[in-house]
């Protein structure tokens, strides 16, 4: 799995370590508050229901089936990879830069008996892993969180097999305009504002503090952000022999949305005209993924 071997193993994570600057920032960013977190009461079963309900996350592990390599790029306290491993004979990797991160979510799969996940404490842009090693790559919330959104791309196009798929998630130029705004007033209103105005931060158990803190952290004080279009990512891409397959929101603003991305992937949808993407994306700020951050979704597969 591993194209570099200088990494420290202790307590089954493999620990590569963080040499950038913008990465280590980062990573001490989210030092005291690991994003997503888990709820207090949380186990084995209880992030399977909530996996479950959750369309993406049922229709993403749908997909996956069975027999696959995957890795989760900025895996967080691994709610998702932990998830993607019950029930299924799938080698799952767990991704990260904070050690202290990857440190809860390995604990939560000691505790809950998950064996067949990975975990792993590095850079993106070190050049870890192996070339086509993965069947699947996704990498969603995390670019935008870099020194280099492209550059990171490149790196997990990398790690892609021929005819594998790639999930890219960003955060919108447009469809993120309703965080931006919520941002704005939280600098003069505080967590009181959010925790009426933002839609997220309703939904979570008023005792999950440390949710509570780790979601307001991550979409309204992170110290690096960047936004991106549709046709950008359309041309990252073109230039790394990726296939566009779907994406969520719809290219095709007069088609309506289907929040299964991972239907029928081998039906390559259109990539639309230029008008219809960009009123996709202004649609963005007036639905459920304008209000929830503006994140949006490109599968694509590497062609052979």
């Amino acid at each position: 799995m591993f194209k570099k071997q200088s990494f420290e193993f202790n307590d089954e994570i493999y620990n590569f370590g963080l040499k950038d600057i913008v990465v280590s920032k980062v990573r001490d960013f989210y030092k005291d508050d690991p994003f997503p977190n888990y709820q207090i009461n949380d186990n084995k079963y209880t992030i399977q229901k909530a996996g479950d309900k959750n369309h993406y996350t049922k229709y993403l592990k749908n997909f996956l089936g069975y027999g696959k390599s995957f890795i989760e790029v900025g895996a967080g306290t691994c709610q998702l990879s932990n998830y993607l491993s019950i029930g299924n004979n799938n080698s799952i990797t767990a991704f990260d830069g904070n050690l202290n991160s990857i440190k809860v979510g390995k604990t939560f799969a000691k505790k809950n008996n998950i064996k067949n996940i990975n975990f792993v404490v590095g850079d993106i842009f070190d050049d870890i892993f192996k070339d086509e090693f993965f069947d699947i790559v996704l990498c969603n919330g995390v670019l935008h969180h870099t020194k280099d959104a492209y550059k990171g791309f490149q790196e997990c196009a990398k790690w892609l097999k021929k005819e594998g798929y790639i999930v890219i998630g960003l955060y919108n130029k447009y469809g993120r305009a309703r965080t931006l705004i919520r941002k704005f007033f939280y600098k003069f209103l505080g967590k009181k504002y959010l925790m009426i105005f933002d839609p997220v931060l309703r939904k979570i158990n008023n005792k999950s503090i440390k949710k509570i803190n780790a979601w307001i952290k991550d979409q309204y004080t992170h110290p690096v952000e960047t936004t991106h279009t549709f046709d950008e990512v359309l041309n990252w891409f073109d230039k790394n022999n990726i296939e566009f397959i779907n994406s969520f929101p719809n290219c095709e603003f007069f088609e309506s949305d289907n929040e299964d991305v991972f239907k029928k992937l081998y039906v390559k949808k259109n990539r639309s005209t230029f008008v219809e993407r960009f009123l996709s994306q202004i649609t963005m700020i007036f639905t459920r993924p304008g209000s929830e951050g503006g994140l949006f979704l490109f599968v694509g597969r590497k062609l052979s």
